[in-house]
Order: C-alpha cells, then sequence, then structure tokens
C-alpha cells in the first residue's frame, strides 16, 4: 500500500522508506537476510554512487541477480523505498546478492541491523562538516562499517585513514584487502592531508606499502589498465565513465567483484580480462558524468561536494573544449558551509572562462571565481533560468555543469522539461 501510494504521489526515494521503517522496523534486516550471498556495502566520502554503479552493473553482467539502491539515497529510509520497488507481494526478493551505497553516518545504523559480507571503503575526506565534525569523525564511522563486515573488507591503500581501518578488520576475523596506485598516479590523487601539506603522501604509500590486489597503474583520457595482484597481469579498459576520480574507485569496484566471485563462483569464476570487460560496460550514474543531450551539444552534469572532489573534477578536464556552468547550494544536502570553495583552485577555468553560475550560493561562487581573476559572464540564482539560458547559448561547444546535489536535481528537472532526460524515480 506504501508502493502504491508514493506512485501516485510522483514518487520519492525516501518518504516510502521512512513510512515503513516507523510501521516495521524489521522489514530491511528480513528482507536483506533472503540473499544467499548477502550485501555488498559501499561507503566513503566521495565516489559512492557511481562505485556502487560500477559493483553492481558487473555483477549483473557476470551473471548475478543483483539488488541495488540505484538512484543515490543513501539513508536507511533509502534502501527500504528501494526494497518496497523490488519485492514482490509477498515480501520475496528475487535477487542473488545486494550492492548498496550507504552514507557514512547511515552506514552506521545500517551495521547494527544488517552485517554486511563485504564492504568498499573508497575514502575520507573533508566534507559537510556542519554534519559530520571533523574528518577524523569520519574514518571512526567506516571504521564501525569495517568492524562489522562478516567477509571481505576491500580498503583504499592510498588513503592513510581508510588504510589504517585494516587494524578495525583483523579485530572482527574479516578478509583485508586493497585498491591502490602505481607510483606514478599519485600525484594525481592527493589525500585530503597532502592538499594542506600536513603530509607527504608518495612517502606514505612507500612506507606503508601493502600489496594490492587491483591497481590502478596507467591512466589516459578514458584509457584505464588495472593490474591484479603481484603476478596476475594488467588488463587495459575503455571506460564511458568520466573524470580521474572515477578510474581509480573502479580500481575498488574490481577488488571487491573479484572478491564476491571467488566465494559466489569459485569453480568457473570469470576471468579478470572479463571483469575489466564488464567494467568497460558501465555507463555513468545520474547526474555523477551523466551526458544529456540538448539540440546539437552534449550537457554534462559532474557532481562536486568537497575541495578534493572539485579538484580531481576539473583537473579531468581541458575548459578550453568546453562552455562552462556551476551551480551551488547550501541545503542540508549540499552540506550547509560552503567555505571549502575557498580551497579550490579555479584557475584552470580561465582558459575557457565561466560562463554561467547559479544557484542559491550564485553570489558566492562568482566572488571566488574573481579571486582566481575569472569573470562569471552571466550570475543568475534562479537555476531552471539559467540551466535554460546556458543550454541554448550558440557556441556548438558541449557544456559542463559542475553542481552540489540539489543543485544537480534542480539542473536535470530544468533539463527535463528541453530534452530527453532518464526518468531514475525521483
Amino acid at each position: 500500500m506504501v508502493r502504491a501510494a508514493a506512485r501516485v504521489r510522483g514518487g520519492g526515494t525516501a518518504l516510502p522508506g521512512k513510512v515503513v521503517e516507523a510501521i516495521d522496523a524489521g522489514f530491511m534486516a528480513r528482507t536483506l537476510a533472503q540473499l544467499p550471498y548477502g550485501v555488498v556495502l559501499v561507503s566513503g566520502t566521495n565516489g559512492k554512487t557511481t562505485t556502487t554503479r560500477i559493483v553492481a552493473s558487473m555483477l549483473e553482467r557476470l551473471g548475478l541477480r543483483v539488488f541495488t539502491n540505484p538512484t543515490g539515497s543513501n539513508f536507511t529510509r533509502g534502501v527500504v523505498s528501494a526494497l518496497l520497488d523490488q519485492v514482490d507481494l509477498s515480501g520475496r526478493l528475487h535477487a542473488d546478492v545486494a550492492v548498496l551505497e550507504l552514507d557514512e553516518a547511515y552506514a552506521v545504523h545500517f551495521v547494527k541491523k544488517v552485517k554486511p559480507r563485504y564492504s568498499l571503503l573508497l575514502n575520507v575526506l573533508r566534507d559537510q562538516l556542519d554534519r559530520f565534525g571533523e574528518i577524523d569523525t569520519t574514518a571512526k564511522m567506516l571504521a564501525a562499517v569495517a568492524e562489522a563486515t562478516t567477509g571481505t573488507v576491500v580498503l583504499n591503500r592510498e588513503d592513510p585513514r581508510v588504510a589504517q581501518l585494516a587494524e578495525s578488520v583483523q579485530q572482527a576475523n574479516a578478509r583485508v584487502e586493497y585498491f591502490g596506485l602505481s607510483d606514478d598516479l599519485m600525484s594525481f590523487f592527493p589525500s585530503d592531508d597532502a592538499m594542506h601539506e600536513t603530509e607527504d603522501k608518495l612517502n606514505y604509500h612507500l612506507a606503508h606499502y601493502r600489496p594490492a590486489q587491483v591497481t590502478l597503474t596507467e591512466l589516459k583520457q578514458k584509457k584505464a589498465v588495472f593490474a591484479f595482484g603481484q603476478t596476475e597481469g594488467t588488463y587495459s579498459a575503455q571506460l564511458k565513465l568520466e573524470g580521474v576520480y572515477n578510474a581509480f574507485n573502479a580500481a575498488g569496484a574490481l577488488a571487491v567483484v573479484d572478491a564476491v566471485l571467488r566465494e559466489v563462483q569459485p569453480q568457473k569464476r570469470p576471468s579478470h580480462a572479463e571483469m575489466v570487460l564488464a567494467l568497460s560496460q558501465v555507463t555513468p550514474a545520474f547526474g555523477r558524468g551523466e551526458s544529456i543531450t540538448v539540440g546539437n551539444s552534449d550537457v554534462e552534469l559532474i557532481l562536486v561536494k568537497n575541495p578534493m572532489g572539485f579538484r580531481l573534477a576539473l583537473k579531468s578536464f581541458d575548459s578550453a573544449e568546453h562552455d562552462t556552468m556551476i551551480i551551488i547550494n547550501d541545503e542540508y544536502a549540499d552540506g550547509r558551509d560552503m567555505s571549502w570553495l575557498w580551497d579550490v583552485d579555479f584557475s584552470s577555468l580561465s582558459a575557457g572562462g565561466v560562463q554561467s553560475v547559479s544557484g542559491v550560493r550564485a553570489t558566492d561562487m562568482a566572488l571566488r571565481l574573481a579571486y582566481d581573476g575569472i569573470d562569471a559572464q552571466e550570475v543568475n540564482e534562479n537555476i531552471e533560468e539559467a540551466v535554460q539560458s546556458f543550454v541554448s547559448n550558440g557556441s556548438g561547444r558541449n557544456k559542463h555543469v559542475y553542481c552540489t546535489y540539489t543543485a544537480m536535481l534542480a539542473a536535470r528537472k530544468a533539463l527535463a522539461q528541453i530534452a530527453d532526460v532518464e526518468d531514475v524515480g525521483l
């Protein structure tokens, strides 16, 4: 009844789950307990939604029936809402394994009810400090996930706070594996501490070296090369995913998929070549490098929510080849404190300029750009008006829209009025 009412109401990713949590607190744990191969939990500061999509898509292509929360609604009630869409009237979930994205804070609540069999912990970066407090608090939240995992925990070898969670895993008697980078790619992915010059990341890497199950060894535009173990060979993939950060998170996805398939299909496990082929077929999650065609141009939505994520996004593209728009909101889901924008170097945008700035904090963003010598050509807090004006300009170039979470939702809604935009159930 809740599911039907939500559909009549027009969807929503969290409200049905909130209702069900109130009337049947055991629904989520009871339903997920049906899965023969358990739950894969993905968490961390950056890249959860896309990485969850990578893992789920790969496992499906490699033969498993997968349940996931595809909209990025990563609170426990979002998981419950997704379950409501998938169970039949008898409460049966027809899947082999669940691949779930969980917000760092809500992951702590989730693992009290459901123990994941596998977890993939991506990174710990300064993000939404008004919600989480200091960065070490976020690391403690991920430690709770590591301690609750019953099978294999895959950790980012290059993030000091994530790699140190191995101690929590070992106390829980779970298996620890890592994904990592080759030495010559280290400079592309500085840690939050390294960004403030309080740590030399390469020295950390050398002093605390751990063998990685999957290593990203080469990255040229969208071609990525991955090494498995120390002697299991290297394989290349032409990715459909944009951005250097997605290539690195794909290494983590490959590692956790490998761990799942070793247990699920020990006799007929797909080869590493087949896994990398499945990776090459994954398309971007909505709003995370999603490309929407408007007229003769492609409009790409790029989610940004903290200084490191924004820096890596800017590093991934040549601004001279695109028109650029930035939309900044400060709603709860974005984080109220936007002071982190001052820790982003926007000078790379000077080559192509910034055609438009919008959102609740449009004037703050325009001021920040001015300090890097960049004048925003248009400043308009009304997102719908600004998006339609931006995409209708006659430059003929493709367009990039950097946006916070609620700004991304508003931009998609504005684009849906003039173009074909995938319906993701929002």
